[in-house]
């Protein structure tokens, strides 16, 4: 009778169903907002796919190299697309300008990939999967989160940013790599904290009549981005750390054997 009554009991577990209309319903978001949004996450989906493209333009082709350059027309790209009304006569027109900031920000990526694919190419996998995880797990807390419970973070997380660009600043002249990695966390942490941020406040203006799902995919894209780059920046950092820990008895054994030869 046991062991019926557990087979009963696991059989009612596993099949019950899961319906997922439940759990991605978010009843205090109103219809339209829902498919502003549905257009702002298909929009940046895109933007991830164009900024593998120029990422792998810079490391693979080497046709067009991050840098000056590829920051000028990131720069370039946001200003022409601000000074582009939204309307649906230039809705394309501001998509392939939103395609060409995403392009140039990847390849923008291309010198820090660099680093990282010497030190282990793998990290690049591991800190796109580890953002991407970031990123859904702050979103959907955002939006299953009471309505402007998160918009508090604005003055805070200015400030943040404020701090971390003072840090760099005085980086510059001390060259301190403790500094340098302190600065990396916090700014990981604040960049997570605009995912919170900028995911109700897109709400909030969506709510209030700003459907310009275009730019409000630029906030989300950028988010998205800075948190990789950090990521993988401190994985490498903390690999790097790692094998030189792991080589430096081998490299010391093999000069102490070295020697040795040289005396005999």
């Amino acid at each position: 009778m046991i062991k019926i009554s557990e087979t009963c009991l696991n059989m009612n577990v596993f099949d019950r169903s899961i319906n997922l209309d439940v759990l991605l319903k978010f009843s205090q978001i109103s219809q339209s907002t829902q498919l502003h949004l549905k257009n702002v996450y298909s929009s940046l989906a895109v933007c991830m796919f164009v900024a593998a493209a120029g990422s792998y333009v810079h490391v693979v082709t080497r046709l067009f190299q991050g840098g000056l350059l590829s920051l000028l027309g990131s720069l370039g790209m946001v200003v022409w697309l601000s000074m582009t009304p939204h309307n649906p006569e230039t809705e394309k027109k501001r998509l392939a300008i939103l395609a060409g900031f995403a392009f140039f920000t990847g390849v923008g990526l291309g010198p820090a990939m660099d680093f990282v694919i010497i030190i282990n190419p793998s990290i690049i996998v591991t800190a796109f999967l580890g953002t991407s995880i970031i990123f859904v797990c702050f979103t959907l807390s955002a939006l299953y989160a009471k309505r402007r419970s998160f918009l508090f973070l604005g003055g805070t997380l200015m400030s943040g940013l404020s701090i971390l660009f003072l840090v760099s600043v005085v980086n510059m002249f001390f060259g301190s790599a403790i500094l340098f990695k302190a600065h990396m966390y916090l700014g990981l942490v604040i960049m997570c904290g605009f995912v919170l941020f900028d995911t109700q406040l897109i709400i909030e203006k969506a709510e209030n009549g700003d459907k310009d799902y275009i730019w409000h995919c630029v906030d989300l894209f950028l988010d998205f981005v800075t948190i990789f780059r950090k990521l993988m920046i401190l994985l490498a950092m903390n690999e790097k750390e790692v094998m030189s820990l792991c080589t430096a008895p081998i490299y010391k054994t093999f000069h102490m054997g070295y020697g040795c030869l040289m005396k005999t």
